[in-house]
């Protein structure tokens, strides 16, 4: 076997150029895959599925989840008494005119009905006439145990459809918490599976565009899937002692896609780019371990820290979301590192088969982009002035968002859902019937009369045009261990009027009535539970903020060994942010585009969702900032100037990055097709920051920063050069290709081996 002349590389921030330094953590794993890729390969698919059997022998998760403050503390004391509310259901008849005697007739026709199912409803009461003698009201309960809800509450709706039928002339529709966390249940899975039946072919599609070969275009889909199957069985583990929402993979299925494409690319382009130099298939798999599969790392934890951020917030919600999405971005960096360099290994010469006419062949070679060199040479000769109007450009986008009012709708579902609009009358015939406040007392003495005055004081306080509405009504649980008290409120459950009564009813009617009879009481509800999370949104984003500002920047300091490079990165990420801030309060605040994303604006942003996005555009726009940079420190450790090093690494990622950049763009507007409103603010936030990262940011911003700086942009003071990383690079011209190996004949067995006397990494 003839050995090959060189085995040296191309100078990395992880192996200076003009001599052999240590071989890194990445190189050794990508070179253990290699070398052993069917074991890396069989062993990845045997992870994914011992986690699927994993998941499935788990079963469903059973934490039960809390909301923040006075709501959350109220729901704890349910718990403890035993008390498990059951679903609360009205039936609302309407006639086109006032005829109270049909309407009444058809309420009474309501109760019968639903009198005549024990087993499906119980506590029925009604029917109430409103003031115009046009609507009437049936409220009851949804009996059995509340894990059968969903189809005990399909005889409820069977039997009020009956009653619809024999009244042709009148409308009879239920709603409550059962009809709308059915039609809500139901929308959720279909969203889900039009994520998962879009997002995937979507994305294949596209990287044939950018392959051009549909082996290795499926190579990026390949990895993202299996790890976001790994990651959804395998939440089942921390499902067991954290709260999980239901539409965590909703989530992980599209932050898995987007991350698991990006790592695939930049791993897969810089390995054509060395082969397209001249070196063999096994060279380039280290010398893209070496650098694009050290920025994956370096990204990979970022994003990660900044999920992980999520967990200071406080709120219940966003735990299992940031479990899962912590777990879908480790376990994709982890499938980068070995899967992807043993697959690529296995396959060979065979990965650019069955490539497209055309379009394969002129996508073999990776090549350096001439439009975004050449705008990089332009802003770095005037930084200021291209620097200046990019960042004014961005502050003009993230101007709307000063204005920025934190607000739910009253139903996170498609207005035009039945269920939907039958709430919406409700409330606006009889308002404070959908939202109760829940007011749970506990302590000594609630059954003596005592308290049962001041019980009455406060029904007292009801009255028909007043913040409390009538009728109030209390019942004592658990063997008189505490009393539930049903208090309706003003306005639609998520107005001001309604904020407006709660707040009356937490600070002055519960003081003055039951404070003077020495009990504990908590307030619960639609409109407590959205407050109170408003409430401790508003006091933790600061601190979720700050933490991972801090976490990220030490991650970035110790990755380049630089002072200002954490510091730019960070700013231009707030930039970015800040714009897609901006685009997404002028788009559903202020009601713009309502017809093509179909919504209805109701004036507000849904609370959870700025801190949401901040977390994962903080994480994921570092993907574009470590390839690009990393490849730019390459660069100028080989010898290239500060400014040459920008234009040309620049110029040398753009395809990758453009292409990342549009497939992830693509896949997030897959949210904006989606049913819930919340989910739509968080795809156009998500595709309109990852945009502006790859272009304005990307192209001008960040150039022009860099030259700015300078030779200083790489600048480590002595006084923390005892931060772990690679060392300081010596500068040191390009070294020549590796030639590659002939047809048929391995590499030398010294090219994949780590040095005997390379230290540890």
């Amino acid at each position: 076997m003839r050995p090959l002349t060189s085995t040296r590389v191309p100078a990395t921030s992880a192996e200076p150029a003009g001599g052999d330094g240590p071989v890194s953590l990445v190189e050794r794993i990508a070179c253990w895959s290699v070398r052993h890729r069917r074991a890396a390969v069989l062993g990845w698919l045997a992870f994914v599925a011992v986690a699927f059997v994993v998941g499935q022998l788990l079963g469903a998760p059973s934490v039960q989840q809390y909301d923040p403050g006075q709501a959350g503390q109220a729901e704890r004391m349910l718990t403890q008494l035993h008390v498990v509310s059951p679903p609360a259901e009205s039936v609302l008849i309407q006639a086109p005119a006032a005829a109270p005697a049909q309407v009444r007739q058809a309420g009474l026709a309501v109760t019968r009905a639903l009198a005549a199912r024990p087993g499906a409803a119980r506590a029925i009461a009604g029917p109430v006439l409103s003031a115009d003698h046009r609507a009437a009201l049936v409220t009851f309960e949804v009996a059995g145990p509340n894990a059968r809800t969903d189809s005990t509450v399909t005889a409820d709706l069977a039997a009020v459809a009956r009653v619809q039928a024999a009244y042709p002339r009148l409308t009879v529709r239920e709603a409550g918490a059962a009809s709308t966390g059915r039609a809500a249940a139901a929308v959720l899975g279909h969203d889900y599976a039009k994520a998962r039946d879009t997002s995937i072919p979507l994305t294949l599609i596209l990287l044939l565009g950018v392959f051009g070969a549909l082996i290795t275009a499926g190579i990026p889909v390949l990895l993202a899937g299996t790890a976001v199957a790994a990651a959804i069985s395998l939440l089942a583990i921390p499902a067991h002692w954290l709260p999980v929402n239901s539409g965590t993979s909703e989530i992980i299925l599209v932050i898995g896609m987007a991350v698991g494409v990006d790592y695939s690319l930049f791993y897969l382009r810089r390995e054509r780019e060395e082969r397209a130099a001249g070196r063999s298939r096994d060279a380039a798999l280290r010398i893209a371990a070496a650098t694009s599969g050290r920025a994956i790392v370096i990204s990979g934890v970022t994003v990660m820290i900044a999920l992980a951020g999520l967990f200071l917030s406080g709120v219940n919600i966003f735990t299992g979301i940031s479990a899962g999405t912590i777990m879908v971005v480790g376990v994709t960096v982890l499938g980068s590192l070995t899967f992807l360099p043993g697959l690529l290994s296995w396959l060979g010469p065979r990965a650019d088969t069955c490539g497209l006419p055309w379009l394969g062949r002129c996508r073999e070679r990776a090549r350096s982009s001439r439009a975004w060199a050449g705008l990089a040479g332009r802003v770095v000769k005037h930084p200021v002035a291209w620097g200046g109007i990019g960042v004014i450009v961005l502050l003009a986008l993230g101007a709307p968002a000063l204005g920025m009012r934190l607000a739910s709708p009253a139903v996170d579902l498609p207005a035009n859902l039945p269920v939907v609009q039958t709430l919406t009358q409700i409330a606006r015939e009889f308002p404070g019937s959908p939202a109760p406040a829940q007011v749970v007392v506990t302590g000594d003495g609630l059954r003596g009369p005592a308290v049962q005055h001041e019980v009455a004081a406060l029904a007292a306080r009801a009255t028909p045009a007043g913040p409390i509405r009538g009728p109030v009504t209390a019942s004592v649980v658990d063997g008189g261990r505490g009393i539930v008290i049903q208090v309706p409120l003003a306005g639609n459950g998520s107005d001001r009027a309604s904020t407006d009564a709660l707040a009356q009813l937490r600070d002055h009617a519960l003081p003055d009535t039951l404070g003077r009879a020495g009990v504990t009481w908590a307030v619960d509800g639609t409109t407590a539970e959205a407050h109170d999370l408003d409430g401790a949104l508003h006091a933790r984003t600061p601190l979720v903020f700050a933490v991972v500002a801090a976490l990220a920047l030490v991650v970035l300091l110790t990755a380049f060994r630089s002072l200002a490079i954490p510091f730019v990165s960070i700013g231009l990420n707030l930039l970015s942010v800040g714009a897609a801030y901006g685009l997404v309060t002028l788009i559903f605040q202020d009601g713009h585009l309502q017809g093509p994303l179909g919504f209805t604006a109701y004036g507000g942003i849904i609370p959870w969702i700025p801190l949401f996005s901040f977390v994962l555009l903080f994480g994921l726009s570092m993907d574009y900032h470590v390839f690009i940079l990393s490849r730019i420190r390459e660069l100028w450790a080989g010898g290239q100037s500060a400014t040459e090093a920008v234009v040309c690494g620049i110029g040398r990622t753009a395809g990758v990055v453009t292409s990342a950049a549009v497939i992830m763009v693509a896949v997030f507007s897959i949210f904006a097709t989606l049913s819930g409103i919340d989910v739509k603010m968080l795809g156009v936030g998500l595709a309109a920051a990852v945009l502006i990262d790859a272009t304005v940011v990307r192209g001008v911003i960040l150039p022009a920063a860099l030259a700015l700086l300078g030779e200083r942009a790489w600048y480590l003071p002595r006084w923390l050069a005892w931060l772990p990383g690679p060392g300081r690079a010596r500068r040191a011209a390009a070294v020549p290709a590796v030639p590659a190996a002939p047809a048929g004949q391995p590499l030398a067995p010294g090219l994949l081996a780590p040095p005997a006397t390379a230290p540890a990494p």
